[in-house]
């Protein structure tokens, strides 16, 4: 009898009681998965970040323990009382996965209409406006540490895998909520972006029409993410390990002699390392940090990041046009925003909405492409500020 009763209080059913919150961490697990699965929120990173947060607050399974990575660090003296997730958690504690999910995302990018129209990155930079503003509201209006509010501020540049790497070199403990907002937010970039648009251009903008870009040869795509690597790292180190990593990806996509090796970062290797990621970054969501009124504050200032990244890019665009011959459709502004393609297909179909058979898709990608190398840029600043 003695040893059956042992065998109950180790059971994961009564160590409930020791901290009930996690009924509820799991139950927003159980939402989580509702919105990957059935609203196909991000449903590649928000499906694995919604189990390994279900995993990580059952009680007992000791897959995950914060206080190994206390304080930013990681207390390589007990590797022998590793969990799994711990073990897979080196790889987002040291920057691992969020580089090599930038050179997958390399290998898949065409970066030929930022190279066609070079004035588009001033359009991706101006959409890295909501990361700054959100910075000023979290550390100011809220009362986040500067660090903490730089990790939040990431969350507009609408680039998982920066919010993670930021959040991990500045304010780990706040990893789980941040990588929440953000995938759940550049799911809603179609719902949230439109009435911004809509808001701050009239119709008669709506509907400039802008001329093919020009077809951009062989050389310049090669040349071009061998320039962007020296220059960005010569100019933000810090960002040296996105950029780089992206850019190499490029290279192997637009070089034509690595086919075996394009298709397994874009792929195969991908893949690997979303599901990795994904469980990993989710189960640093427990109960302790994210059932907190600090949490609330991420989801919030998470929106706002968005808001003023969407209207950054649009008010630019509508500024350039006062100087240009040429008009640019402001609503390919919005793309600035690195959530790609989706952004930029907001913008298309914003565009055809106010006259069928305007297509500014291709135009719109030239920003959005930008908007990946500017949050990169961004986390490059943000790391060298309150790393």
């Amino acid at each position: 009898m003695e040893t059956v009763l042992n065998f109950l209080k180790q059971t994961g059913f009564v160590l409930i009681g020791d901290d009930p919150r996690v009924l509820i961490m799991m139950l927003i697990s159980f939402v989580l998965m509702y919105l990957a699965i059935k609203k196909q929120f991000e449903p590649l990173l928000l499906l694995p970040i919604s189990f390994g947060m279900l995993l990580t607050n059952l009680p007992g399974a000791n897959l995950y323990h914060t206080e190994f990575f206390a304080n930013g660090t990681i207390a390589w003296e007990s590797w022998h009382d590793f969990g799994l997730i711990d073990i897979l958690y080196l790889g987002v504690k040291l920057g691992i996965y969020p580089s090599l999910i930038f050179m997958g995302v390399g290998a898949m990018t065409d970066f030929g209409p930022l190279i066609a129209n070079p004035k588009s990155l001033l359009l991706g930079a101006a959409a890295q406006l909501g990361i700054f503003i959100t910075y000023i509201g979290a550390s100011s209006l809220l009362g986040f540490a500067p660090n903490e509010a730089a990790s939040i501020g990431i969350i507009g540049g609408a680039d998982g895998p920066t919010a993670i790497y930021v959040t991990t070199k500045l304010a780990p403990d706040l990893l789980g909520p941040i990588a929440v907002a953000a995938y759940s937010y550049m799911a809603l970039v179609p719902v949230i972006q439109p009435p911004i648009m809509n808001a701050l251009t009239t119709k008669k903008e709506r509907q400039i029409s802008m001329k093919q870009l020009r077809p951009v040869s062989k050389v310049e795509k090669i040349v071009f993410p061998i320039v962007v690597t020296i220059f960005v790292s010569l100019l933000v180190p810090a960002a040296a390990p996105l950029v780089g990593m992206l850019m190499l990806g490029n290279l192997m996509k637009e070089s034509g002699v690595t086919e075996r090796l394009t298709k397994t970062a874009s792929n195969e290797l991908m893949n690997i390392v979303t599901i990795f990621l994904g469980v990993s970054v989710g189960a640093t969501a427990t109960a302790e940090v994210f059932l907190s009124w600090r949490t609330i504050g991420i989801i919030v200032m998470g929106v706002v990041a968005f808001g003023f990244g969407t209207a950054g890019g649009v008010l630019l665009a509508k500024f350039m046009n006062l100087f240009l011959k040429e008009k640019i459709n402001p609503l390919i502004g919005s793309a600035g925003v690195s959530a790609v393609p989706m952004a930029a297909r907001v913008s298309n179909v914003q565009g055809q909405k106010a006259k069928p058979g305007n297509f500014l898709l291709m135009h719109a990608m030239g920003p959005n492409v930008a908007g990946v190398i500017g949050s990169a840029i961004a986390a490059g600043v943000l790391m060298a500020l309150f790393g």
